[in-house]
């Protein structure tokens, strides 16, 4: 979804001065949907390769605007029929967690909207960004489905929380242990049921249906109550992580606990900063919504 890279890439190459003057940080000709900066400055980005073509998958911007693979090439050059354990394949998403390693989702599908190549291609990739070296590997077909399409990613503590765009759910994982499980299949908040409206179209598919994208974006609360996300189409739900995290908690009243919280329009990227304002891409009007703690439109 090349929209999908709208609220990102803009706060990538958008730095507002004291004047609220936009400034060109980095630009990119290739579509890139996602960005990271760690506690020392660097800041990486992500090429999901949408159709599968070669080339960068992670990369580092350097001070001059240059992109490199990262953390190596050989991790970068993955090619049809290759080896996919120690290759990414198709990442997705990419975070600095709270343990100030760099994770990222590898689907593990050659492009958006096939199955994963094998068991080990899809996972969970952890970088230490001081030693520039892979840290641990985290296979997720354990967890995966058929359609699974495993988007995106945010930590609390050793807990990951993952959305699945292609089986809709959201997955609790234990870094630690690398063992998840699935909670809210199906359920409205995880369910794209609403038409994904870009630039004036509805999205379609090359055989004319609509597009689907079930639970996508999620963002984490700063003080790690409460976990937002959404399908593509949305709108926004939330739900308290005391709740995802009760393993003994039925499925009937984690339900019950789930929240709407705003009802955004279909969107391409969210981000939230520490006051816990939500700002989302309107990838129909190309406009960012920020979004208040209580629920209230803020400004677009």
């Amino acid at each position: 979804m090349k929209t999908k890279a709208i609220i990102l890439s803009l706060f990538l190459t958008l730095a507002i001065s004291a004047k609220s003057q936009l400034q060109k940080v980095a630009i990119s000709h290739t579509v890139w949907n996602g960005v990271t900066t760690s506690s020392d400055g660097r800041v990486f980005v992500n090429f999901p390769r949408i159709e599968g073509d070669k080339g960068m998958r992670i990369g580092e911007v350097l001070k001059n605007g240059k992109i490199i693979p990262y953390p190596n090439e050989d991790w970068n050059n993955w090619e049809s029929g290759a080896d996919v354990n120690e290759k990414f394949v198709r990442t997705n998403s990419l975070r600095i967690g709270p343990d100030g390693l760099l994770w990222i989702v590898d689907t593990g599908t050659p492009s958006m909207g096939q199955n994963p190549l094998s068991e080990n291609a899809l996972k969970l990739v952890s970088i230490n960004t001081k030693t520039n070296t892979v840290q641990q590997i985290i296979p997720l077909s354990g967890i995966a489905k058929p359609s699974t399409f495993i988007d995106d990613l945010r930590i609390s503590g050793n807990t990951i929380y993952l959305t699945d765009a292609g089986e809709p759910a959201l997955i609790i994982l234990d870094k630690t242990t690398g063992k998840g499980r699935r909670v809210l299949e199906n359920h409205p908040s995880t369910t794209d049921n609403l038409p994904i409206k870009a630039e004036g179209k509805i999205m379609k598919d090359e055989k004319g249906n609509e597009v689907r994208i079930h639970a996508d974006q999620l963002e984490l609360s700063p003080d790690g109550k409460w976990l937002y996300f959404q399908p593509a189409s949305g709108p926004l739900w939330r739900v308290e992580t005391q709740y995802l995290n009760d393993e003994n908690l039925s499925e009937k009243d984690l339900a019950s606990k789930v929240e709407l919280f705003y009802k955004t329009p279909s969107t391409g990227g969210t981000a939230i900063d520490a006051g816990g304002n939500i700002y989302v891409s309107d990838v129909n009007t190309s406009e960012i919504i920020k979004i208040s703690p209580e629920g209230k439109k803020v400004w677009s």
